[in-house]
């Protein structure tokens, strides 16, 4: 029993290591961890002592030695990307950091080097207790093999009844662990065995064929509770006009209506819903999704759509892009243009599992991701309603470019996915044969960051001159690290920010940001010089916030406390056009995941709001920003799931109160859902059948 015993304790110890070093004071339930570190000491013991005396050495050394190396590992890459390091990273990924994010594991890796120390205390201790022969291993007999099978078996079954019995009384530790699986949220409050033990089952569910804990169980229906504000006057106008209706005591006016009526129907397809019910079939994720269609409210038309009807659009999705980087004095470019057409004074970016690619994802698919690298996952699927797919409709086609590798996130399977022609400035694993015309050529390719403006210098000759065009960028040049010595964009940009009164991490991460700044201006310019600039939308968006800053340091930056709601996730939408003569304020809490419906509506497409997660965010429809753990803010409330925190806004009654968040998290819930069976069951494709003229 002393091998268990050594097992289970330094499980237990790397848990609490770990967690501290990472998380701090935050709160967990060691509930299911100590259950699985039991059940996981047990199955090591049987294999150590069931043989001889040097198999039991090099079996203590192996386990506790790779039990080091996987704490070590999830420790290095937290500290990295405040996420954890998942199986599917490691095997679609690895490669590709180790090239392109060498210097930020090297930086991680030293800054956490006390912290594997620490990890490290249980392999000396073993070796210690060994030769000071206080831990005598022996072959297991029968007897001895019965108790740890023993332990072993009710380890499993304890586990699975944690799940269970959380289930049923709706615990959010087994929610989080098994129907809305976010593995940060899992880290943090049930330990690294959990999150790699629901990993290691995910995986072997994707090779077997299997389905995810949402897809085995029957999902509730998706408008069981609903909360309703008093509804309003039947002949008030949303937009503050005169009412349509007629005034019978009054005389018949013979004046013609000089102002045309406004357009408020709805922005959605006539679907066919009993062939979208048949063809759904007994899935119950794709039933639950014909349910879900026949039901959701879409988005109407308003004063808005159709804007920019015919225009061109430039949209871009910046590296670690903060309402921080911009600043009147030093990116006069990004100011002007953040604040002279539309003002969103809510906006929020949540930084979701996979960073960059995951921020990518919501952007232009107008879904929340469904686990680690759902823009890969969406490289196999039909992407019918992403912005190409409209432009393509109007005879207009789209370019991507991306200054960086072509195949990184694999991004030259998922971006042609969605009607994009990529191209980026490396190959990196794609043969040059087949992909050496996805390439543009800039100045310095291999400097880390790439340049945002050599990027532009580069691509716009590509389209300026084109009738009509759809161009996205993803930039680069804001990555971190944050230093002068490591980050090729600010150290060319040192000179601008030296006499700021900041330290070196917040200057340098607005000297790189300049670049961004210089490829923004040259933009205008370009656009200017061909005549393109009023016909021309430029839309801007972050994939996170910088999360390579420590909170002490992105305080510092913005020069406040960010401790309260969702400061993190605050952050700034551009959609700036140079005809607008009046800004349009914008109050509504809105996110990324609303950029996509929101831009369909202003050009003009024929689209239904029904597809996507977000909102037109100039619609009548109430604000709702999604984070990963379900935590949620509306006009009305900020609802911090982790802390159970409640900030509101408007006054109401205990009764109300309770009534409307129980509505937000149901709606919360079922846009999760459906953001995830639309992906895993590609069921654009179902939908386009159900599509009537």
């Amino acid at each position: 029993m002393m091998t268990w015993l050594i097992y289970f304790c330094s499980l237990l110890y790397m848990e609490v290591v770990f967690h501290l070093g990472s998380f701090h004071s935050a709160k967990c339930n060691p509930l299911f961890m100590i259950g699985a570190a039991a059940f996981v000491a047990a199955l090591q013991t049987l294999i150590s002592d069931t043989g001889s005396k040097k198999r039991h050495k090099a079996c203590v050394r192996f386990f506790l030695g790779g039990w080091f190396v996987l704490f070590g590992a999830q420790t290095v890459y937290y500290h990295i990307f405040r996420q954890p390091l998942l199986l599917t990273a490691v095997l679609m990924g690895a490669q590709d950091a180790l090239t392109n994010f060498w210097r930020e594991a090297l930086t991680g890796f030293v800054q956490v080097l006390w912290l594997l120390a620490l990890l490290a205390v249980p392999l000396p201790v073993a070796g210690i207790l060994r030769r000071t022969q206080k831990w005598r291993p022996r072959r297991m007999d029968n007897i001895r093999i019965l108790r740890v099978v023993v332990i072993l078996w009710t380890a499993l079954i304890y586990c699975v009844c944690c799940i269970r019995v959380g289930l049923m009384v709706e615990a959010d530790f087994a929610e989080e662990y098994s129907e809305y699986y976010d593995p940060c949220t899992v880290m943090e409050k049930m330990g690294v065995l959990t999150v790699v033990q629901r990993d290691l089952v995910y995986e072997l569910q994707k090779l077997t064929g299997g389905t995810d804990k949402a897809e085995d169980e029957d999902p509730e229906s998706p408008f069981e509770s609903s909360w309703s504000q008093p509804e309003e006057s039947a002949t008030e106008d949303p937009f503050g006009s005169e009412s349509s209706g007629e005034d019978e005591s009054s005389e018949p006016s013979t004046e013609i209506p000089v102002e045309p009526v406004l357009d408020t129907s709805p922005n959605m397809f006539q679907l066919d819903l009993a062939k979208l019910a048949e063809l759904s079939g007994t899935n119950k994720e794709t039933k639950w999704l014909a349910e879900y269609f026949a039901g959701v409210e879409p988005t109407n038309r308003n004063e808005y759509t159709g804007m920019f009807a015919g225009y061109n659009l430039i949209y871009l999705t910046a590296e670690g892009f903060s309402t921080y980087a911009v600043r009147e004095d030093l990116t006069p470019t990004l100011y002007k243009m953040l604040h002279s057409s539309f003002v969103f004074e809510n906006y929020n970016v949540p930084l979701w599992q996979t960073s960059t690619s995951d921020g990518e994802y919501v952007n232009c698919t107008g879904l929340i991701p469904d686990g680690q690298f759902s823009m890969r996952k969406s490289a196999e699927k039909n992407m019918a309603f992403s912005l190409p797919k409209f432009f393509a409709k109007e005879g207009v086609g789209s370019r991507a470019y991306h200054n960086n590798t072509l195949t990184y996130y694999d991004r030259y399977k998922t971006h042609p996915n969605l009607g994009y022609d990529f191209k980026a400035t490396k190959l990196g694993e794609a043969s040059a044969a087949e992909w050496g015309d996805h390439i543009f050529q800039v100045e310095h390719p291999n400097a880390w960051p790439a340049s945002d403006y050599e990027m532009m210098v580069s691509t716009i000759p590509e389209y300026i001159n084109d009738e009509r065009f759809h161009t996205y960028y993803m930039t680069v040049s804001g990555h971190m690290n944050y230093n002068f010595s490591g980050n090729q964009m600010a150290s060319w940009n040192k000179e601008a920010v030296k006499d700021l009164p900041l330290s070196e991490n917040a200057r340098a991460y607005l000297a790189c940001n300049l670049e961004l700044e210089k490829a923004m201006t040259y933009l205008l310019e370009q656009l200017e010089a061909a005549g393109k600039l009023e016909n021309t939308v430029i839309c801007l968006s972050a994939d996170h916030y910088p999360y390579g800053m420590t909170e002490e340091q992105y305080e510092e930056l913005a020069g406040k406390d960010l401790s309260q709601g969702c400061d993190y996730s605050r952050n700034s939408l551009i959609l700036w056009n140079g005809g607008m003569e009046e800004p349009v304020i914008v109050e509504k809490p809105c996110c990324s995941v609303d950029i996509l419906p929101t831009l369909l509506n202003l050009f003009g497409f024929d689209y239904d709001s029904r597809m996507y997660a977000g909102r037109d965010i100039l619609s009548t429809q109430e604000g709702l920003v999604i984070f990963k753990d379900q935590s949620f803010v509306t006009d009305i409330v900020e609802y911090n799931k982790k802390s159970k925190q409640t900030i509101w806004h408007e006054e109401l009654t205990d009764e109300e109160k309770e009534s409307y968040l129980a509505a937000k998290k149901k709606e919360v819930k079922n846009r999760y859902l459906f953001s995830a069976y639309i992906l895993r069951n590609d069921y654009y494709s179902v939908v386009e059948q159900c599509i009537t003229p």
